[in-house]
């Protein structure tokens, strides 16, 4: 499950993105309007989690402008304004749901897994791609239902791998990822865990394609 969070505050979205990570999201943080638009046209999302008080635009005009494109994501605000009338309004301008800051991390995740229930029938923990299956819950990789010996960075870049199963993944989006580990990683340090793990795989129905200067694609080989 994929979010958008839309969010300025470098505090918050790191706090966020980390606990949201652990709950088996794959998070990408927007720090304004504009970006957040550029995302969405070039990556997928499943959900967007959205600040109002962002600094090129008011998130409210984020909102009607995404509404007015027919952008049928789920859409969470996430603010400090509590007024009633505000709630009112961002319900009112295609919001799905509306909290307030400050929160409580766990009445947010439940309100995620509550607006996911409703757009999609469920959230699952198991992310299977051929025979690899990934238990975001317990963070384990099993390869045929055995579990795999991964180190702790071979373990987080084939999460990603698994998480946006189908998707092209930028160097980029692998060292934003790892570094919610806690590691910062080169270009040429990620290149080395990739084959790392294509030697991990490499028994399996399971590849990674290099699509050059993009990034890598998880991809079931028996349907090529």
């Amino acid at each position: 499950m994929n979010i958008l969070l839309i969010e300025d505050d470098d505090v918050l979205a790191d706090g966020l993105t980390h606990t949201l990570s652990d709950s088996g999201y794959c998070v990408t943080v927007a720090k304004t309007g504009t970006y957040a638009e550029h995302l969405l046209k070039a990556e997928g999302f499943d959900l967007i989690v959205l600040d109002l008080g962002l600094p090129d635009m008011d998130g409210l005009q984020l909102l009607r402008k995404l509404r007015s494109q027919k952008l049928s994501l789920p859409i969470m605000i996430l603010t400090a304004r509590d007024d009633l009338n505000d709630r009112i309004e961002g319900i009112s301008q295609g919001a799905d749901d509306y909290m307030t800051k400050p929160f409580e991390l766990r009445e947010l995740e439940a309100r995620l897994h509550a607006l996911i229930r409703r757009c999609y029938g469920g959230f699952s923990h198991i992310i299977e791609v051929g025979s690899l299956q990934l238990d975001t819950s317990s963070q384990k990789i099993l390869a045929k239902g055995e579990l795999l010996s991964l180190s702790a960075r071979e373990y987080a870049v084939l999460e990603l791998l698994l998480m946006q199963n189908g998707k092209v993944i930028s160097k980029d989006k692998f060292a934003q990822h790892l570094s919610l580990q806690g590691d910062a990683l080169t270009d040429n340090a990620i290149e080395v865990y990739i084959h790392r793990i294509r030697k991990h795989i490499a028994p399996y129905d399971v590849g990674i394609r290099t699509f050059r200067g993009l990034g890598y694609l998880l991809e079931n080989k028996l349907n090529d």
